[in-house]
């Protein structure tokens, strides 16, 4: 098998995919990220991405911004795989929702998928709720106030992102899949609860507060659109996290 590319290798999804996959046997796994010493690449200009695409098989394409540019990175990475002519199977980590939530990031992850689709490339995407990392980091800002503000009625189906390198890694194959079944966490329970169980784990004493929102994007949440209940293939809980990061 040809070489594997990670982008986003040094961030907290792809580093566990990077770790995961030569724990698997791969040789060639290389690391893509604007400051990655072998791989330095810009993905919003494309800097560094042929050198680094040369030879490759497979892309895993972890690498996102919140704040924009993901479709012009996807763009550029579509470009050069096809002008390195190797590439078999681009894997991308997207978001359950993105087609039911208008908020705008998860508008951009959805383009991408198109992006993708049309390119006439293989292509394998896999949809995935959120992480527990992303609920804990939420609700430690909200802790910064002396009243913890967290939107009421929104419920979350927080998954590992250990288990999702390692579904990545699975999927890390020369022979692409297209859309796979989602991956859901193992339970569902409102961001108010689960806040307060960050807060009680961290021995932070607040008051948590559910706050209405307006706009569609909040309905969407409320809808539940960011959910996946039929595919809560997810084992570790929000509260399992918790004890084992008061742990480490």
């Amino acid at each position: 098998m040809g070489g594997i590319l990670v982008t986003g290798g040094t961030g907290n999804l792809g580093a566990l995919v990077v770790a995961r996959l030569r724990e698997a046997g791969h040789e060639d796994v290389r690391v893509l990220s604007r400051h990655a010493p072998v791989h330095p690449v810009d993905l919003l200009n494309g800097a560094g991405l042929d050198a680094a695409m040369a030879g490759a098989e497979v892309v895993v394409h972890c690498a996102t911004a919140t704040r924009g540019g993901d479709e012009v990175a996807a763009r550029h990475l579509i470009e050069a795989a096809r002008r390195a002519g190797t590439v078999r199977n681009i894997v991308y980590i997207s978001i359950v929702g993105v087609d039911e939530v208008p908020l705008g990031y998860y508008r951009s992850k959805l383009a991408v998928e198109r992006l993708l689709e049309a390119s006439g490339l293989g292509v394998t995407i896999l949809r995935t709720t959120q992480f527990h990392d992303l609920v804990a980091r939420v609700s430690g800002t909200a802790a910064k106030l002396p009243v913890v503000l967290l939107p009421k009625g929104v419920r979350v189906q927080p998954i590992a992102a250990e288990e999702v390198a390692d579904r990545l890694v699975e999927l890390a194959v020369p022979a692409p899949a297209g859309r796979v079944p989602d991956m859901g966490g193992p339970e569902t329970h409102t961001l108010t609860d689960l806040g307060r169980a960050y807060l009680t784990a961290r021995g932070i004493h607040r008051r948590v507060v559910p706050l209405p929102l307006a706009g569609k994007a909040y309905a969407g949440f409320v809808r539940g659109g960011n959910l996946a209940p039929a595919h809560a293939v997810g084992t570790k809980t929000f509260a399992q996290f918790l004890a084992a990061r008061g742990a480490g």
